[in-house]
């Protein structure tokens, strides 16, 4: 609701006579909001937004548009994205009621267009974006989406916004090299494991970190070490001489957070994963 004020002036004979003030409003018929299905996001995931529009008023809202600015935020004297628009994705639901696929006028900004809602009447606009490389993904990054309505019947456009934040996570991989490649019976041969951790939270004891492999051929006897410190065989990890099945102690292991950069050119963050080596080293 907009409240405004106006008066009149009355001029004869160089005199001015002011009228009263008279005091009304502009009720807003169209009400907007728009809500995130998940409230966090990691790299890559796949965002899902609902606009709700509610008309009160008596007669249908015609040609309205519905534009997300996806995230935007200044950054080096421009702007980065932080999410991109998955094409085909937006719905629109009158009542309930699915309709044709709206125009989407544009993808970056999102821009869908034309959209219309009867008097009494509430709508769904639903759409998906793609976390990219612009988002921020350490533990303090968020992502805050403004999206504005305007079209006929509105008198100033709405404007309404929704912030996701990073979920906080470690994410693992580990890769395995051998060296040599080429090894023949009483020669040593070393397994290299590294783990990454991509996420934003490092890993703690309580998470049980455990690598196991059964060694193929068999080695015997072996050393192991962890970050370049030797490991003690039945207190940091155990291994069977006779089936070459080799594990970690759960807890023994923990990963430190990533670290996340951003380009100050492009804007783009990079990510470096926090990193341990396990090496195994054993006789064929």
């Amino acid at each position: 609701m907009a409240i405004f004020t106006n008066q009149a002036f009355l001029s004869y004979r160089n005199n001015v006579t002011a009228s009263n003030i008279v005091t009304g409003e502009i009720r807003e018929v169209l009400t907007a909001a728009k809500t995130a299905v998940t409230e966090t996001y990691t790299a890559g995931d796949t965002l899902a937004y609902v606009i709700s529009l509610v008309n009160t008023g008596g007669s249908t809202l015609t040609d309205l548009t519905v534009t997300d600015n996806l995230g935007a935020y200044p950054f080096g004297g421009g702007t980065v994205v932080p999410l991109d628009y998955v094409e085909g994705s937006v719905r629109y639901f009158i009542n309930g009621v699915l309709q044709p696929a709206p125009t989407v006028a544009s993808v970056s900004p999102l821009t869908v267009t034309g959209l219309s809602l009867p008097a009494g009447g509430n709508g769904f606009l639903i759409y998906e974006a793609t976390v990219n490389s612009f988002a921020p993904l350490d533990v303090d990054g968020a992502i805050l989406n403004t999206a504005t309505v305007t079209g006929m019947g509105v008198p100033a456009p709405i404007t309404i916004t929704e912030t996701v934040t990073v979920a906080p996570a470690a994410l693992l991989s580990i890769s395995k090299a051998i060296d040599p490649v080429s090894v023949v019976d009483n020669e040593p041969l070393t397994y290299t494991f590294v783990l990454r951790n991509f996420g934003n939270t490092a890993t703690v004891a309580t998470d049980d970190v455990t690598v196991t492999d059964t060694f193929d051929p068999i080695l015997n006897p072996i050393t192991v070490t962890l970050d370049g410190v030797t490991l003690t065989e039945g207190v940091d990890y155990t291994y069977d001489e006779n089936t070459g099945a080799f594990a970690t102690v759960p807890r023994r292991i923990t990963i430190p957070a990533a670290t996340y950069t951003q380009d100050p050119t492009t804007g783009e963050w990079a990510v470096n994963p926090g990193t341990v080596t396990l090496t195994v080293v054993g006789t064929v």
